[in-house]
């Protein structure tokens, strides 16, 4: 009983410092955040903050830029989730093959992901605006030369697609490259006797026993895709503008930066924590819905 009630003493010592962190830093500012959403609050030294209850998600509601960034950050994360797979899986495939040289892809390939958000986003705000006018000029490929990403806001979520794609994929790719080096080889040497082709032990055999690794990945390009806030920051600043039930909007101020700007730049703290409240909660029903999805297919296969 004694050696138990040491054993139960050391394990509390030791996740202590981990568990009064986590709940100084994250718990706690969570409830007080919670309660100044439901107030007036705007972080200037002397003036009180007032109950105004559930007004600032009344509010929110009603606000179309506050629509139309919730719009586009889902459209933005859809295509993300699906280009960063396929492109992932891709190089996965590519750099688990007998070919020369795969270490140099893996590295090549995993290098984008460790330059910073906002490096990277002045990097492709060059290659947007000066290097693809100027491949199209050198070999007159009209297209290019008038294909200015920047600057419609249609293409311009397009463009940020682009460039959060470039960064992350590598690092998904890692991943991938994990669970496909654990397929056993067996399995695919006899596929192929039995005279199956590539497509048919894609989706016999290799999807199937890569199942995790799509739970671990969809969770983790989800996730970011839906906080992405610095690649916008230096490559767009949340701009072009566009129009929206009569509104002018910025066409890439997606949901991060929206409640940002409302926060600091227009100092309306209440309202910017009210919205990172909605934030927070729709993005962790989003999450546990996907990975229960995936979870599910994962004992079906």
């Amino acid at each position: 009983m004694k050696k138990k009630a040491k054993d139960k003493l050391v394990f509390w010592l030791f996740l202590a410092p981990a568990l009064i962190s986590f709940i100084v830093v994250v718990i706690l500012p969570f409830f007080m955040g919670l309660y100044y959403s439901m107030t007036d609050w705007t972080a200037v030294e002397g003036v009180k903050a007032n109950w105004v209850g559930l007004d600032n998600y009344k509010s929110m509601f009603s606000n179309v830029a506050f629509q139309y960034s919730f719009i586009r950050t889902f459209i933005f994360t859809l295509i993300s989730v699906i280009s960063i797979n396929l492109v992932s899986l891709t190089f996965a495939f590519l750099v688990t093959r007998e070919i020369k040289f795969k270490n140099f892809y893996r590295a090549g390939f995993f290098i984008p992901n460790l330059i910073g958000g906002l490096v990277l986003g002045y990097i492709w705000q060059f290659i947007f605006k000066s290097v693809i006018p100027a491949v199209g000029s050198l070999f007159g490929i009209d297209f290019l030369k008038e294909l200015l990403l920047l600057a419609d806001p249609t293409l311009t979520l397009f463009g940020l697609i682009l460039a959060f794609t470039w960064q992350y994929a590598g690092y998904i790719m890692m991943i991938y490259v994990a669970a496909l080096l654990n397929v056993p080889q067996e399995l695919l040497e006899a596929s192929e006797i039995d005279g199956a082709n590539f497509w048919q032990k894609l989706w016999n055999i290799t999807i199937p026993m890569i199942a995790q690794a799509f739970t671990i990945t969809s969770f983790l390009t989800l996730v970011n895709s839906f906080k992405q806030y610095d690649i916008i920051v230096a490559l767009t600043s949340g701009g072009p503008t566009d129009i929206y039930q009569g509104t002018v909007v910025n066409s890439t101020e997606l949901l991060a930066m929206h409640i940002y700007n409302v926060a600091f730049k227009y100092n309306k703290m209440a309202e910017g924590q009210a919205r990172a409240i909605i934030f927070f909660l729709v993005l962790s029903v989003v999450s546990i819905a996907q990975v229960y999805y995936n979870k599910k297919k994962e004992v079906e296969m």
